[in-house]
């Protein structure tokens, strides 16, 4: 397994270069881009990202040795699922414009987030117009071969392993698995039981640490890696096991007074955590 971070853990006024040379520095193989709406930051790709800007980036990867590991986004919120048919083509187009990216800056895969519940869309009818959404994409991501990836997030939507795999087997293609963030289940569950259940679904992974307020479902928040209750010497086997062997994205708050200590302190601390790659699950 490798070790990555995601640009939203850089300050928004850091350049394309400055971030790809921080990075690097600091240890990193990967970086995960994103999508976001114009003017979001001087390092994100947009729905108008054209190829200057993608020999440009190309060019960062060879220069600092750093892989672009996947694309990322922010704009989905709810969209996969939504009552508007409007909505539901700007996900398509988002899927599709991250699956450009990711094919011409080397990538092997995005991420989205099904569901998106409301006042308007119940859970029902999140699973069902999301699933349908995702199907409607299902030849083009088949024929792009880019894996796209659903993340477990805190929208009410994969609060199972047993939801999220069964959702995943429905939609029956090879293409379409599980981005599994570690720390989004803390509060209420164990990561490695996730990655059990998930298996070889997994595709991608988020890295990031929760702190319990006292037990499960009490409550806590997130924390930098190695200082919450993430099982690491669980999870990492358990990974292993289930025949993931990419990279491990830390997706964490900007340290804007000093970026700097974040990716250092970052970089260590999956350093120590991947030292368990070598063990086997107890």
């Amino acid at each position: 397994m490798k070790k990555a971070i995601n640009a939203w853990s850089v300050p928004g006024d850091v350049s394309f270069e400055e971030m790809f040379r921080q990075i690097s520095a600091a240890g990193f193989d990967g970086i995960e881009l994103n999508v976001d709406a114009e003017g979001s930051s001087a390092h994100s790709l947009t729905m108008n990202t054209g190829k200057e800007t993608i020999n440009k980036i190309n060019d960062l990867i060879e220069k600092y040795n750093l892989k672009v590991c996947s694309i990322s986004t922010s704009l989905t919120a709810g969209k996969l699922s939504s009552k508007n048919k409007d909505d539901r083509e700007f996900a398509k187009n988002l899927i599709r414009k991250q699956i450009e990216c990711a094919a011409a800056l080397g990538a092997d895969g995005i991420l989205t987030v099904p569901g998106g519940m409301s006042e308007t869309v119940s859970l029902l009818e999140a699973c069902e117009v999301s699933f349908k959404t995702l199907e409607e994409l299902k030849p083009e991501i088949e024929d792009a071969k880019i894996h796209v990836g659903l993340e477990n997030v805190w929208n009410g939507f994969f609060t199972s392993p047993f939801f999220m795999r069964d959702y995943i087997d429905q939609l029956d293609c090879a293409y379409i698995g599980a981005y599994f963030d570690v720390g989004n289940v803390i509060a209420f569950s164990d990561a490695e039981y996730w990655i059990e259940i998930l298996d070889k679904r997994i595709c991608k992974i988020h890295v990031k640490d929760f702190k319990r307020s006292g037990g499960l479902n009490r409550g806590g928040s997130f924390v930098n890696l190695l200082e919450g209750d993430v099982r690491w010497e669980k999870v990492i086997p358990a990974l292993k096991k289930a025949g993931f062997n990419g990279f491990l994205t830390a997706e964490l708050g900007i340290m804007p007074h000093c970026p700097d200590y974040l990716y250092t302190i970052t970089s260590k601390a999956l350093d120590i955590i991947l030292k368990y790659e070598g063990e086997d699950i107890k």
